[in-house]
């Protein structure tokens, strides 16, 4: 039964609605606005086309310490787009004065992020099913429906032993002396094998024919296709964020110089990160793919503020809708950075891969984590204006 007191809720909050702002601070400037399309698309292309020429063309090629600090520079840039640029943005306008009824009963925002995160692990784990499944498939009509049908996330030291084991048996049967050479050489790698084995990759010292000759080289199918798909998912997550922030720019007031200045830089470092990791990711079955993103972030921001210079007397960035979308699709892009930055970005190329293994591999893995907090924190940096 509906009281009397819950009527006066409903008509409060019809009220309510219209306390949000259905214009924008739009004050002219029209010639700095159309310029910063073509300068932010030009700063956008520097941060993620650079790296990839770098990687495919000798004549721009960088010194390997740049392209080194580029990428784990960009890993920081990433981390901290993630709670200061999307996440606290996002509770911000889910929480605005303006809003009411459910929106505002729950923070929204870090829930909406939460349930991001752990929808794109599940979405992960599905993935590498898939492809497992699609590779031991192909391994198998290879092989003769037969040959090598182990799993590819089992005991890698189940096999990696049985191979080490048949060669030796084969090299003891022709010199002994080669033999025990080979056991001195296993039993010192074995000593030094890593604890974590690379994310869903075989072993070093076991590849499968399936892979031999292939574009992959020396990677396991399982973690070649797993870059793919961790480059689509940043992709996604970065291009989300970027179109938001060009119609805000593009409408903005008194903060448009600010605001300006700062979007150049936090686009050319947002596409450091995401060209440095297209360009170490194995294109060579889609040679055109690494340029389609590159171009597609680098337009995307300047074709939001010209779609919003279009609409600039119609586009109200504080009303309820737009409070609420932005809202919803920062949490989102939010929880996507999160997820590939803490767990590909850092964990993976920290804990899980071998750049930093030998002699200097601990003084390579103090470099790379104060160039990534360099990046965060100068990106946090920023957050101060935008």
């Amino acid at each position: 039964m509906i009281n009397s007191e819950q009527i006066a809720q409903v008509f409060e909050y019809l009220n309510k609605r219209d306390e949000c702002p259905t214009d924008n601070e739009y004050d002219g400037r029209m010639g700095a606005r159309i310029s910063s399309i073509f300068v932010i698309m030009v700063t956008s292309a520097i941060g993620t086309l650079l790296p990839l020429l770098s990687s495919r063309y000798s004549f721009i090629r960088l010194p390997p310490i740049v392209f080194f600090i580029c990428k784990f520079f960009g890993s920081g840039v990433i981390v901290a787009t993630a709670f200061i640029h999307l996440l606290e943005p996002a509770s911000d306008a889910l929480s605005d004065d303006c809003l009411t009824g459910p929106i505002t009963e729950y923070p929204w925002a870090f829930g909406i992020c939460l349930m991001t995160l752990f929808l794109l692990f599940f979405f992960e784990l599905v993935a590498y099913q898939m492809i497992d499944r699609k590779i031991s498939k192909e391994s198998n009509l290879e092989n003769g429906n037969g040959a090598h049908t182990h799993s590819h996330f089992g005991d890698e030291s189940m096999y990696t032993k049985k191979v080490k084991d048949e060669k030796l048996k084969k090299l003891e049967d022709d010199e002994d002396d080669e033999a025990d050479e080979i056991r001195s050489q296993d039993s010192h790698a074995e000593n030094k094998l890593n604890p974590y084995p690379s994310h869903f990759a075989h072993a070093a010292e076991h590849q499968d024919p399936s892979v031999m000759g292939t574009p992959v080289n020396d990677q396991s199918k399982e973690q070649y296709y797993g870059q793919l798909l961790n480059v689509f998912v940043l992709e996604f997550g970065v291009m989300f964020h970027s179109v938001f922030i060009g119609l805000s720019l593009a409408v903005s007031g008194e903060e448009f110089k600010s605001l300006y200045i700062v979007l150049v830089f936090h686009q050319m470092f947002e596409g450091l990160g995401l060209g440095t990791r297209i360009a170490t990711t194995d294109w060579s079955r889609h040679r055109f793919t690494p340029w389609i993103l590159a171009i597609a972030y680098t337009l995307c921001t300047p074709i939001a503020i010209a779609i919003g210079l279009g609409v600039r007397e119609s586009y109200p960035p504080g009303s309820r809708r737009s409070l609420i979308t932005n809202g919803v699709f920062d949490s989102i892009s939010a929880g996507i950075l999160v997820y590939t930055g803490i767990v590909e970005l850092m964990a993976h190329e920290f804990l899980y891969s071998g750049e930093f293994k030998g002699p200097n591999g601990f003084k390579r893995m103090l470099w790379a984590y104060f160039v990534m907090c360099w990046g965060a924190g100068l990106m946090a940096l920023l957050g101060k204006w935008a």
